[in-house]
């Protein structure tokens, strides 16, 4: 490969050094924007995950017996150094994956959270006593951390996944093996920069780049690996998950997502409609807990919209870095081939383009469709862009029908005034996560964040990470 001069050249981080991949090999990672070479990464094979792991396990020995006062200091050192470098981690989310500033801040702020979250965990790792039948004897449990946890992170909110996951595993007395998607390295060595600034131990955190296609079997077949958490599509967490299985390794999967929200004709559209724009438009549409299903009552249908076709048509998509703009770039050219068939597809068949559908460069238009029928790709599948499905409803028991109509089940929620229709939709709803009158994007760093069906298994935050990422032991004393 030809290197351009004054491009930036990634390498991997393992066992507390910086190095090349093993095979001298480099790949670009491009700016989603003009798709011009952002910098140069690493192409990690084998051998370096190998090398990885073997780092990262032979540091938990030491690691797991460091006490909750050295791990509490070193994340929230972590979080300090966050906040010196703000303005280079945002520009990070800016240039490498094409984040508007609003979002970009976003990230950046919940990614500090998460980090932050995870240092009052460090004292949470307790067991219990347990009543014993026979006399005289004590008996109790404790948590261990189970050892090298590996961590597959996606492009599109890859600051909130690193630091909450990463983080999580080391509160707890993990090390880490983390590979980045290949379309958001940059973010991943500047955290490893910042981790180990902090002072954590050499190999507690090490991160590998390159293609997952071609190394990520390294890595969650590999038997030196106790954990594995990953994020991303459904296809390629059920082939994960495959892996794992043979193994018997514990994994938590996050994957994809359509997300359904109904709004009962009893909403307040003057609050309903800045969140379902929010629900889709953010990051322009790539977000597994976007909704790509609106179920709209009959009643407020048109007006619903109406309202909505003039916001899209609003929505900014000027410089990233104007507070204004809002649709970012799809991240590659598979995917933007993806947004543009799944619109395509649902034409031909008879859908109503109300308003979008058209591109700007690598960006797509806000994008509202009616008259979706269920031939169409887009009716089920995920479209991960800024286009959304509109379908008017005759009743609530309607609605969640269709909600609940779908392989997916990651995010839903429901709009409306009535307390036991929302409290019905929310324990009746097969999503694994529900937000009445609020929008589907949304999340916080203890809350169990996950799904169900074809959105994954196991769940993310710091409780739910604590319980993944240790385990029991049970102990007695005769007395």
């Amino acid at each position: 490969m030809n290197v351009k001069t004054n491009t930036p050249i990634l390498q991997n981080w393992i066992g507390g050094e910086w190095c090349d991949s093993s095979s001298g090999e480099t790949f670009e990672v491009l700016n989603p924007l003009d798709d011009s070479v952002y910098c140069y990464a690493a192409k990690g094979t084998g051998d370096d995950i190998r090398k990885a792991v073997a780092a990262a396990k032979s540091a938990f020995p030491a690691y797991k017996n460091t006490t909750p006062t050295e791990r509490e200091r070193w994340l929230l050192r972590v979080a300090e150094i966050m906040e010196e470098r703000k303005a280079e981690l945002v520009d990070c989310l800016i240039d490498e994956i094409g984040s508007p500033i609003q979002k970009a801040m976003f990230e950046f702020s919940k990614g500090l959270t998460m980090v932050r979250a995870a240092a009052g965990l460090c004292r949470n790792v307790r067991g219990e006593t347990i009543p014993s039948d026979t006399p005289g004897k004590f008996s109790m449990s404790i948590r261990e951390p189970l050892g090298v946890v590996a961590v597959i992170t996606p492009f599109n909110v890859p600051l909130i996944k690193l630091t909450r996951l990463i983080s999580n595993a080391l509160a707890v007395g993990n090390t880490v093996v983390q590979l980045p998607s290949e379309l958001s390295p940059h973010i991943s060595v500047l955290f490893a920069q910042i981790v180990a600034d902090a002072g954590f131990p050499p190999g507690t955190f090490n991160v590998v780049t390159g293609y997952g296609v071609d190394i990520g079997d390294d890595l969650t077949s590999s038997t030196e690996v106790d954990f594995v958490s990953f994020t991303g599509s459904t296809v390629v967490g059920q082939h994960i998950n495959e892996i794992c299985a043979k193994n018997r390794t514990p994994i938590t999967l996050e994957l994809g997502g359509k997300s359904p929200t109904v709004v009962l004709a009893d909403a307040d559209l003057d609050k309903v409609m800045p969140l379902a724009a929010r629900s889709i438009f953010m990051f322009g549409g790539q977000a597994c807990i976007a909704t790509s299903r609106f179920y709209v009552e009959r009643p407020i249908f048109d007006e619903f919209v109406k309202r909505f076709s003039m916001i899209a048509s609003k929505v900014g998509m000027g410089d990233l870095r104007d507070p204004n703009t809002i649709i970012a770039p799809i991240i590659s050219e598979r995917q933007r081939n993806r947004v543009k068939t799944h619109i395509a597809d649902a034409v031909e068949k008879g859908a109503t383009v109300v308003i979008g559908g058209e591109w700007e460069g690598n960006r797509c238009q806000p994008t509202l469709l009616t008259d979706v029928s269920e031939e169409m790709t887009l009716c089920r599948e995920e479209t991960f862009g800024p286009v959304t499905a509109i379908y008017p409803i005759d009743s609530y028991e309607e609605g969640l029908e269709k909600a609940n109509d779908t392989e997916f089940g990651l995010a839903s929620a429901i709009f409306t005034q009535d307390i036991s229709k929302a409290l019905h939709f929310a324990q009746n709803i097969g999503a694994g996560m529900c937000h009445i009158n609020g929008p589907t994007i949304y999340d916080e760093a203890h809350v169990p964040f996950g799904g169900n069906g074809k959105s994954g298994s196991g769940r993310e935050g710091t409780d739910a990470d604590l319980e993944a990422m240790t385990e029991l032991k049970w102990i007695t004393v005769q007395l």
